[in-house]
Parts: C-alpha cells; sequence; structure tokens
C-alpha cells in the first residue's frame, strides 16, 4: 500500500503546488461544438496567437487555459471548420463557448477533417492514430459493409485475424490484449459472424482513436492497444434521419432535439440478413429447412445539458448473433444466440474553469450459449462475462503548460467459464458445478502532459493497479490424469488471491527544425483477466477468465522511439517508429485440451504459461487533404513465445507473427459527386503447425508433426475499390451509390489447410496431398445510402 500512499501524496502535492503558482494567472475556459448540430468538438485546437501555445478540446468539448493577466488572440482551430480568432483582456476569469462552422470551401476540396494540422509532430503523443469516420464510408467494404475495424487493420502495427475477419492483433499482442471501449463501456465480443463483421454502427459513431503504444495512464487493464470509440450526441438543432440497403444488411438512424440545444437523442439499428433472404430458396423438403443466421445491433444515446456546469449522457448498446441449425431428417437441432449488452450513465461536472469531472457507472455483459437437441436429448453449454464498473475522472488544467488527469476506478467482475447442463425426457444429468468467478479491480491514475520549453514536451503518468479473486470459489485440484482428487472451498467475499502493481507511462516530444521532431515512451501495464482460445481468432466461444491462484496477470514492458515529421504546411505526415515489447505470463491450452473439459472443473486447470516478446519498425506516410489523400503504411516485425509444456520448451514464432505487412489505401475526388477509393494489402502468411511425416502403425494413419508454427501458408495479397456515386443534392434528401469491389484480382488467399486421402493402405495406392481453402474470391457488391 506504500505505492498507493505515494501516488496520493504526489497527487495532493502537485495540486498544491499548482494553486500556488496559479496566483495572479486568470482563466479562459468553455465548449467547443459544431454550429451545425451541436455535437461537441472533440480535440479541438484552442490556442493564444501571440504565444502559439495552448491546448485541445477534451472527449467532451472542454477547453480551459490560464495566463498571466493580458491582452490575447484566442484562435479556435480544426481542420474543415472555419477558423475563430478572438481578442480577450484576460483581467478576470473568462467563460467563451464556440460554435464553430463548416467551411465550405474546404469540405469542397478535403475528404479529412476534424485534425489538428501539427497533432503528428507537435504533442507528447505516439503510436496513436484517429479515424475520420466519414472517410472509413468511402473506402472499399466486404459485402458493403462498412466496418471500423477492418479499417483500423490497414494501418501500420495491426494485423488481421484473417480473411475477411474484424479481429486485429497490436504489435504482437492477443486479440484479449486490446481495450475495446464504446463511450466508456467495455466491449468484450467486437465481432459478428465469426470475426466478419464488427459490432460498430458507423453512422452512430462520431470519434475512433487508437493507442498502439505509450497508453496514457487513464487507462488500463489490457497489455497491447485501446481502441476508444465514441458514439454521436445526437442533433441538437434539428431531426435526421440516415441509413442504408445493402445485399446482405440495412441500417437506418435517427436523431434529433429532444429540447432545442439542451437535450438531444439518437437511435441506430442494423440487422444482417442474408439467411432470411435464402430461406425461400431451401425447399420444404430439405432436411435442412429452418436453419438460419442473422444478427442485430441497437445503439441509443440521450444527451441532457442540465446547466452551464452539470451534462448528463445516457449510452446504451445491444447486439445478438442468433444461429440456427435444424436437421429435419434426424431429428437434430441447434440454436446459439450471444452478443454483447453495455449501458453506460456519465455524469459531467465543472467545478471552476480549471477542474472537469466525468463520473461513470457502467454495465457491460457478454454471453455465448449453444443448445443441441435430438429426440429428448437437450445439451446446453454456456459461457460469459459481466462486469459493474465505476469511474471517476478529473481534468485539471491549472496553467497553459499543464494538463492533469487524475481519477479512479473500480470493476465488479462476473466470470461464468464453460459450464454445460443435460438432460434426457426428464432425467437430468450431473455434469458438475455450475462454475462462477468473482473478482474486484480496482485502479488509480495519475498524469500531466507538461509543456517544459519550447522544444521539449512530455507526458508522465502512473496507475496503481489491484486486482483480488473473491469466493464463493471452489478449486478442484486434479491429478495426472485430469481428474480432481481435492477441493478447496472459499467462501463468499473470501480472498482468493491479491494481485497488485505500479504502471508507469512516460512519453517525450524533442521539437526540431522543419516541422519535426523525436519522440520516446516506455509503458508498463498489467491485465489481470484473460480469453483462452482454442481457435486462432476470437470466436464466440472463447472463455473469459480471471488471474487467480494459479493464473498470474500478464505483464508488459514496451519501448518506443520514433521520427515524425510533416511535409508542405502539414499536408503531408510521415513517421518512423522502432519497437520492442515483452509479455510475461502468456497463456494457452495444454495440448489435447477441449472445451467440454471445462465442465465441472477449474478451467485454469488445462492452461500452460510462458512468455512473449515482439519488436519491428513501422513507416508510415499519409496525405491528409486534397483531391488525392490516403495513407501508405508498413511494419517489418517478430513476435516468437516460449512455454515450458509447449514445443519441446522451444521458442516458436506467435500464431499472429508476420514478417512483413503492408498497406496501401487512397481516395480521389473524381468530381464533386463521384468518388474513387481503393485499398491494397499484402501480409506474410500465417504460421501453422503441420506434420513432416505420416506412417501407419496397423492399419492406421499416424502423423508425426513438425515444431509449433514452423510452416507458412503462402503470402496474403489483395486489392479492393469502391466508386462512390452521390445524387443530386437537395435541400433535404441527401443520397448516394457504393459499387464495391472485393478482391479486384480474385486472388485464392489461404484460409485454411486440410489434409485428403486417396487410395487405401493394402493396395499401395495411399496418396496424402496437402488441400488449401481459400474463403473468397473476386466479390462485387452495391449499397445505398440516405440521409435527410
Amino acid at each position: 500500500m506504500n505505492a498507493l500512499k505515494n501516488i496520493l501524496f504526489f497527487l495532493f502535492l502537485s495540486i498544491f503546488v499548482f494553486q500556488v503558482s496559479a496566483q495572479n494567472k486568470y482563466t479562459v475556459s468553455g465548449y467547443v461544438k459544431d454550429k451545425s448540430n451541436g455535437e461537441s468538438s472533440i480535440g479541438a485546437t484552442v490556442y493564444i496567437k501571440e504565444l502559439l501555445k495552448g491546448t485541445t478540446s477534451n472527449a467532451y468539448g472542454f477547453y480551459s487555459i490560464t495566463l498571466e493577466e493580458g491582452e490575447y488572440t484566442l484562435v479556435i482551430s480544426y481542420i474543415g471548420f472555419k477558423n475563430i480568432e478572438q481578442k480577450i483582456n484576460l483581467n478576470k476569469d473568462i467563460r467563451l463557448n464556440y460554435a464553430i462552422e463548416p467551411d465550405v470551401i474546404t469540405t469542397e476540396e478535403f475528404t479529412i477533417t476534424g485534425e489538428r494540422e501539427d497533432k503528428n509532430t507537435n504533442e507528447a503523443v505516439m503510436s496513436t492514430v484517429e479515424l475520420d469516420v466519414e472517410k472509413v464510408k468511402a473506402l472499399p467494404a466486404l459485402f458493403g459493409e462498412v466496418d471500423i475495424l477492418k479499417t483500423i487493420q490497414l494501418l501500420p502495427g495491426v494485423q488481421s485475424a484473417g480473411e475477411g475477419n474484424s479481429g486485429f492483433y497490436v504489435r504482437g499482442g492477443g486479440p484479449d490484449q486490446n481495450l475495446i471501449l464504446l463511450d466508456g463501456a467495455t466491449i468484450y465480443n467486437a465481432s459478428h459472424l465469426a470475426g466478419f463483421f464488427s459490432v460498430f454502427n458507423s453512422d452512430a459513431i462520431k470519434d475512433v482513436k487508437l493507442i498502439k503504444g505509450g497508453m496514457p495512464a487513464e487507462y488500463g487493464g489490457r497489455l497491447s492497444s485501446v481502441l476508444d470509440i465514441t458514439m454521436k450526441d445526437g442533433n441538437f438543432k434539428k431531426y435526421e434521419a440516415e441509413g442504408g440497403l445493402g445485399v446482405i444488411s440495412s441500417r437506418v438512424t435517427v436523431q434529433g432535439p429532444i429540447k432545442k440545444d439542451t437535450a438531444s437523442f439518437i437511435a441506430s439499428y442494423r440487422r444482417f440478413y442474408l439467411g432470411d433472404i435464402v430461406q425461400p430458396f431451401i425447399s420444404d423438403s430439405s432436411k435442412f429447412k429452418g436453419t438460419n443466421y442473422y444478427f442485430y445491433d441497437f445503439n441509443a444515446k440521450l444527451n441532457y445539458i442540465v446547466s452551464e456546469k452539470d451534462r448528463l449522457y445516457l449510452s446504451g448498446y445491444f447486439g445478438r448473433d442468433v444461429f440456427s441449425f435444424k436437421n429435419t431428417k434426424d431429428g437434430f437441432g441447434m440454436d446459439t444466440p450471444w452478443g454483447n449488452t453495455i449501458v453506460s450513465l456519465r455524469w459531467n461536472h465543472l467545478f471552476n474553469d480549471k477542474l472537469f469531472l466525468n463520473t461513470s457507472v457502467i454495465y457491460t455483459e457478454y454471453q455465448f450459449e449453444v443448445g443441441l437437441e435430438q429426440d429428448q436429448f437437450e445439451f446446453r453449454l454456456f459461457s460469459g462475462i459481466t462486469d459493474w464498473n465505476a469511474k471517476l475522472d478529473f481534468n485539471y488544467l491549472p496553467s497553459i503548460l499543464h494538463n492533469v488527469k487524475f481519477g479512479a476506478n473500480y470493476i465488479f467482475h462476473k466470470f461464468v467459464p464453460s459450464n454445460a447442463t443435460a438432460r434426457s425426457g426428464e432425467v437430468d444429468f450431473n455434469t458438475g458445478d455450475i462454475i462462477k468467478n468473482y473478482a474486484n479491480e480496482f485502479a488509480l491514475y495519475l498524469s500531466d502532459d507538461w509543456d517544459i520549453n519550447e522544444k521539449l514536451k512530455v507526458h508522465v503518468g502512473a496507475r496503481y493497479s489491484m486486482f483480488q479473486h473473491i469466493g464463493p470459489f471452489k478449486r478442484y485440484n486434479n491429478n495426472e490424469f485430469g481428474s480432481p482428487v481435492d477441493t478447496i472451498v472459499y467462501d463468499n467475499g473470501e480472498t482468493v488471491k491479491f494481485y497488485h502493481g505500479i504502471e508507469p507511462r512516460i512519453t517525450a516530444r524533442y521539437s526540431l527544425r522543419n516541422n519535426a521532431s523525436v519522440k520516446a515512451s516506455f509503458t508498463q501495464n498489467y491485465q489481470y483477466i484473460h480469453m483462452a482460445s482454442f481457435a486462432s481468432v476470437s470466436l464466440p466461444t472463447d472463455v473469459w477468465v480471471p488471474s487467480s491462484d494459479k493464473v498470474k496477470p500478464q505483464f508488459s514492458t514496451q519501448y518506443a522511439a520514433g521520427y515524425f515529421k510533416n511535409f508542405k504546411d502539414n499536408k503531408f505526415e510521415t513517421s518512423v517508429e522502432v519497437y520492442y515489447k515483452t509479455m510475461k505470463n502468456q497463456i494457452e491450452y495444454k495440448d489435447g485440451a477441449l472445451p467440454e473439459d471445462n465442465a465441472g472443473n477449474n478451467v485454469d486447470n488445462s492452461f500452460t504459461f510462458g512468455e512473449g516478446w515482439s519488436y519491428g519498425t513501422e513507416l508510415f506516410l499519409k496525405k491528409r487533404y486534397g483531391k488525392f489523400n490516403g495513407w501508405i503504411g508498413y511494419t517489418l516485425s517478430w513476435t516468437n513465445k516460449q512455454f515450458e509444456e509447449l514445443n519441446d520448451g522451444n521458442v516458436f514464432p506467435a500464431k499472429y507473427d508476420r514478417r512483413h505487412d503492408a498497406s496501401v489505401v487512397f481516395l480521389y475526388d473524381i468530381s464533386k459527386r463521384l468518388t474513387l477509393g481503393a485499398t491494397w494489402v499484402y501480409a506474410t502468411g500465417s504460421a501453422l503447425t503441420l506434420p513432416e511425416a505420416r506412417y501407419t502403425i496397423e492399419g492406421q494413419i499416424v502423423s508425426d508433426y513438425g515444431d509449433r508454427n514452423s510452416f507458412r501458408m503462402d503470402a496474403y495479397h489483395r486489392m479492393d475499390l469502391s466508386l462512390t456515386l452521390k445524387g443530386k443534392e437537395e435541400k433535404r434528401f441527401k443520397s448516394n451509390w457504393i459499387f464495391s469491389i472485393y478482391n479486384v484480382y480474385n486472388r485464392k488467399n489461404p484460409y485454411f489447410i486440410y489434409f485428403a486421402t486417396e487410395g487405401d493402405i493394402y493396395s499401395g495406392t495411399l496418396d496424402i496431398q496437402a488441400k488449401q481453402v481459400s474463403l473468397f474470391g473476386i466479390l462485387p457488391s452495391i449499397a445505398w445510402n440516405f440521409k435527410f
């Protein structure tokens, strides 16, 4: 607890020092919003023209600058919007709210909006990318479905989980090491259809930020990255509706004022209906009649400005995948629903011109279930995780040189690893106790963005995290054959295991001449919850488990450094980053483990433990605006693992190790109504384990496998094209058609490899061949979007 005392002491000392130093100074503060719809503007640049120093508006549009008494010129700058300049006489505290107007000329010529011009080189931030959602919508998409997660995969340092899959890996980390947030709430499974679509409806999204390294102290609980997604607040000015009709799915979003300039709402619904479309084509005599798959998402948000100092936000998401399989001939049926539920209530309070508070109360749930029926026999397998989360996030801006953030976060976890029930008629079978795990997670954090001088700016912070695995809990101690021989029972609230640790976060920027800078970061993270997976991609059957007396917290250390330079009045951004990351206490299933082994047992009895490390170089070139814009990214990296009980204890490449990963993305405005989009990706083939030899014993084929992940599939590469045709713009109604071609040159990319046998052993004609399965060839699609 000494670490906790030190953080609290440093926090109160810092506030005291800042208060003393702020005497004889005054503050200008307020909110920045979009004049056309009242939406808060995230990351708008607010600076003093005479000093060329300032700040950016936070996630709720709030800004604050404290200076010595005097006359200044305050500038509000946001690309795609008209600059605002105002003379101020700072002889007292001033509250100034600004409504920025879209720049008609800029939005005609430029397609990237909402970014600071020099953010790439000026901020003490690295390994961070912000995406413009409107730009994402113009890129080619699988089946015409705009997907934020697939766009994330086009960035350096981020690797795809596979063909058409929305799962992603960041700098050698696994999919469970990415913290995915929607309005501050954790999304545990961010994909539909086994990863082919993400859960995010782009029409309801305002801001997307990916942090690959140099993670600020306010974020924690994951090793590799943060994907922070903010929903739109809803239009404060007028009612709007938008949506789209596609070949396999459609969506609709409505928003508007509940009370003009005071309260607003937004609601968005999306449904995938390919399974419904094919139903009429399945004959009544088919044994698969009634088999179907669909998914849907529903987002909603209420936003209420209580007063100048208080605002309330209520956000919700509910999404489900539903797969049903029926074989009427054999009397067999399967029903598999899974999905996420989140509710987030947030209260903003402005104590004074320098101190801002956001209080959040969040409920998150992810559930998976599969039910099997045949005649009178029923079997159900289910798992899930539920969180109750409370957060306090303070933002204190004592002067133009400091931006201090501090806060606390508490989460109560309930884990339900794989459990099963079975019955035949009226007879229930004993499948063991229903296993549930409970845990408390708590964290305190403190950070400061400190503008030391003209050249040097640093972000320094620390996070103190604690984790307590508690009862009720039964520890099953197994023998060498995996059967329980002893049980330890923990009562309700009794501590099973307690962990804690300090997580330092440091990022520094040193400015060079000619719009250039060098940056470096050092980050350490603890991760107290783990995802156990039998597959190489994130699937609904993945199981979340807590750190326990057998499973230690994951721990990572990441070092990163980079050179950043902008050209031609910040039209071009370039960067070169290198990183090295170690990951301790990694988990994998033991060889031969199966999902059903977890029923009536502790799932962590099936784990083995090891470590991993990753290092590489990332290159990035981005043209930010103009008729032709986009980016080129390239990553050269290595990711390895070592487990004592796997691969004879030898080092092996991780399944998501990619030596080369490249992407080219561009948009070209052919005319005011016509936009061409194109992407090209290349990645080294996936690593997998295959047999090196086969032989027969008593007429049975036996495989002799090589080293773990020692074989590489063929390289993956693909080009996609899209053409967006805007309809004739009317006063109230706007529309466009998007024509897309996925995999233009019909590349047969490997999805998996299987072995086929022909002939037989006894005649000497046995022939075993490895065959590649490719998922998607060339795929054209069309979608119509509207807004009024």
